[in-house]
């Protein structure tokens, strides 16, 4: 880009040091140093001004904002997997391309659900909280802080695209049974790898597992895709871990049955009216019901400076005058 104008790249929260640096390097890039939130009102006057905007998940941008945006605002860099928080349609309608930062978070995801796989049924914040509020306990006994194995029992996958295999490999390794949900069958070579059971009725599948895992992506079509009347059809017995998006589950659904006994436990890393947590998720965390995460599946430094590097390959092309590798389309839906 040189000898040409730097595009005004506006940046709605702090990033990692090396991300910032390069993209100063490289744009003319106003940085969020206090790392708070923006205001409607900032964000109006940022896409007002901006030749490039880069919100992450936590920003709203809705068709409202996107309405008020100037005519130098030509590409929404959105840092993060997902697009649910940016209007595509509208973004397109006003001429404004949108790119993701896809594949660069699914091994870390996938790390996260597993480790909430294990925390629940063997109650591992449970018996930490044991130490943290006394430091001591009374000793080892032979019936104290029972949990559950994990081994050998059925976890269900909702959602097999990469994040959905990457758990699948992991659970196959601690010995769990796969099964899974998805609007199409994955490879045969995949399916014989992971030796899994494709379920093409997500209500049948719910039914007959021991885990569920929820790994598919926050759409319309998939909005309380776990609904009241799907979360009664698991077993009492059974444990529901949600690493993807809070309102693919109906949570106020979930927490009845989590308070009634009707579910053994959750796993919950995001939720439904972010960053804001259920008061009764809470309470339940502290009996031990719910183990509860303020969105940390996707925090590692590497997955962070990757997701940067993507923002900024995808400015670099479309200021290139090329079609960004990360550009997000409108549904069709």
């Amino acid at each position: 880009m040189a000898g040409r104008k730097k595009p005004l790249v506006v940046i709605t929260r702090k990033l990692p040091d090396p991300v910032e640096t390069r993209m100063r390097e490289l744009f003319d890039a106003r940085l969020n140093v206090e790392d708070r939130p923006m205001t409607q009102p900032e964000l109006v006057a940022a896409v007002r001004e901006a030749d490039v905007l880069v919100p992450t998940v936590t920003d709203r941008i809705d068709a409202a904002l996107i309405e008020q945006a100037g005519e130098n605002l030509k590409l929404i860099a959105n840092y993060g997997t997902g697009v649910d928080n940016v209007d595509v349609t509208a973004a397109a309608k006003r001429g404004i391309a949108v790119t993701n930062t896809p594949n660069v978070l699914t091994e870390d995801t996938a790390d996260m659900t597993m480790a909430l796989m294990l925390a629940v049924p063997r109650r591992l914040t449970e018996g930490a909280n044991v130490l943290e509020t006394n430091g001591k306990w009374a000793g080892w006994s032979p019936t104290w802080m029972l949990g559950r194995r994990i081994w050998g029992k059925r976890l269900g996958i909702v959602g097999m695209g990469r994040i959905g295999t990457a758990v699948a490999r992991r659970a196959k390794a601690f010995g769990l049974s796969i099964h899974y949900h998805n609007r199409h069958r994955v490879a045969p070579a995949t399916e014989d790898a992971l030796e899994a059971t494709y379920w093409e009725s997500l209500d049948q599948m719910l039914a007959r597992m021991d885990i569920i895992s929820v790994n598919c992506p926050s759409t319309p079509a998939t909005f309380h895709l776990l609904s009241a009347r799907r979360l009664a059809l698991m077993q009492p017995t059974a444990y529901l871990v949600n690493t993807a998006r809070g309102d693919i589950i109906d949570e106020d659904a979930l927490v009845k049955m989590l308070e009634t006994g009707k579910l053994a436990g959750a796993g919950l890393d995001v939720f439904e009216q972010e960053p804001a947590v259920n008061p009764k998720l809470v309470k339940l965390a502290a009996k031990g019901k719910v183990v509860i995460l303020p969105h940390m599946g996707s925090a590692t430094i590497e997955g962070r400076i990757d997701m940067g590097e993507k923002v900024i390959i995808n400015i670099r092309t479309f200021f290139d005058g090329h079609r960004p590798p990360d550009r997000v389309l409108p549904s069709r839906v």
